[in-house]
């Protein structure tokens, strides 16, 4: 555990970070020796656990738009003594080579974005065939409805995804970190279908 003025965290953040979070991207299929992008990363909540979880052998990959938040992410990393995590600066594009990717997370952040249609794209491009596309759709129409996404259900976030070449793979319940706070949560498991059949 660490010191209560270690980090710019609540409690619960912090909670999270140093236990609750790895038991949770565990669920999700994060594990040793992974390679895992966190697309839309900000202050690191999801990133610090799955760097912990892939350990030395593992890389986690930071992109977010915010240098604030990448700024932030990187002191906390330097006091966890995490050595496995890049920063990426940027916008919906990526600076990684195609099927290099174990993992996407992408959590909170797809409310944001009319063009959700890019990033699914994009996030393809990076996954290798087998790989994850980890997608917490937080404010949906019912679940605190905001933005880009406040008219659309599950089931038709589910249908978008999978027009841009996956299939669902799980949908996993539970109690997850949003913002600075605990939260009941619906993650959805992607895999992208086969690339040799496009």
């Amino acid at each position: 555990m660490h010191g209560k003025d270690d980090f710019k965290m609540n409690r619960g953040v912090r909670k999270w970070v140093d236990k609750d979070g790895e038991k949770f991207l565990r669920r999700i299929g994060v594990s040793r020796g992974q390679k895992v992008l966190d697309f839309g990363c900000g202050p690191g909540h999801y990133t610090i656990p799955a760097a912990k979880l892939v350990g030395d052998r593992g890389k986690v990959y930071a992109f977010d738009k915010d240098s604030d938040a990448l700024r932030e992410l990187e002191e906390t990393a330097k006091q966890f003594g995490l050595n496995n995590i890049s920063l990426i600066k940027g916008d919906t594009k990526i600076p990684l080579g195609n099927n290099s990717i174990d993992i996407v997370l992408c959590y909170d952040v797809v409310h944001y974005s009319g063009k959700r249609a890019l990033v699914y794209n994009e996030v393809r491009r990076l996954l290798r065939d087998g790989g994850i596309f980890s997608l917490y759709p937080k404010h949906y129409k019912d679940d605190f409805p905001l933005m880009e996404l406040a008219s659309l259900g599950l089931e038709d976030i589910i249908k978008e995804v999978e027009v841009s070449g996956f299939t669902l793979k799980d949908k996993i319940h539970g109690e997850c970190l949003h913002d600075d706070y605990y939260n009941e949560c619906v993650v959805l498991n992607f895999e992208p279908v086969d690339k040799r059949q496009k």
